[in-house]
């Protein structure tokens, strides 16, 4: 779906630019586009190696074990679904830490063989679990301690304060964080399956005090022969 709607874009540029003549103004774009992609990506790549060897250390030193741990709870409490010790949720559990360090780029990974952890768990080959919408949810609007690559952005383009943007980043995620959770417990309440035993359903005929009676009055019909009492034997008095 994402390529169709790259190639609309292009199309339509490319339209845009035969009918009102200006051909070259779309072929300076795209050559300028294409710089900037570059200089960027070389911007962000010593930024995210210095991160990424800082998570290599963190990892070594074990930081993210206990990272990991403090969030076991809060795990165990968002994937309630999910069997304990399964290997999903140690995918889970560092998706998250790298996503709280701005690290999205190396919560990628985690997230997907968290995805094919929990493939293994559906019933369904065709649906997605609660546990999987869960980890989306989460995934796209992850709490931020450290935005790591705004901040190499930031730089690349010669901010003057480039980390400005934790404090309002941080509370952003955490309200982002905080309605893709409620909206996940709502949900969850709603795909609730019913509880089994439920008396709301019919009842026997027979046990219907109600129905009893009035069968009992009526002197007849297919309910009175179920429900009344069977004729004593005898003669008439």
């Amino acid at each position: 779906m994402v390529n169709w709607i790259w190639l609309f874009f292009i199309t339509a540029s490319f339209v845009a630019a035969v009918v009102n003549g200006r051909m070259e103004l779309l072929t300076e774009a795209a050559f300028d586009g294409a710089k900037n992609g570059v200089s960027v990506s070389f911007g962000l790549i010593s930024v995210m190696v210095f991160w990424m060897g800082l998570m290599r250390v963190a990892e070594e030193g074990g930081l993210l074990n206990k990272l990991a741990a403090l969030l076991q709870p809060v795990v165990r409490f968002l994937f309630p679904d999910v069997p304990k010790g399964h290997p999903a949720l140690g995918y889970i559990m560092s998706n998250m830490s790298a996503n709280i360090l701005g690290l999205g780029n190396a919560a990628t990974p985690m997230g997907i063989k968290a995805m094919q952890e929990l493939q293994k768990l559906n019933p369904d080959k065709e649906t997605a679990t609660p546990a999987m919408c869960t980890l989306l949810a989460l995934n796209t609007a992850s709490i931020t301690l450290v935005p790591t690559t705004l901040i190499a952005i930031r730089m690349t383009y010669g901010s003057a304060h480039p980390a400005e943007i934790v404090g309002t980043t941080l509370a952003a995620t955490a309200v982002a964080t905080a309605a893709a959770v409620l909206a996940d417990r709502w949900y969850r309440y709603r795909s609730k399956p019913p509880i089994s035993g439920d008396r709301s359903g019919p009842r026997s005929v027979g046990r219907d005090p109600s129905m009893s009676s009035h069968a009992a009055g009526s002197g007849g019909g297919t309910i009175a022969s179920i429900t009344a009492a069977p004729p004593v034997s005898g003669g008439k008095g």
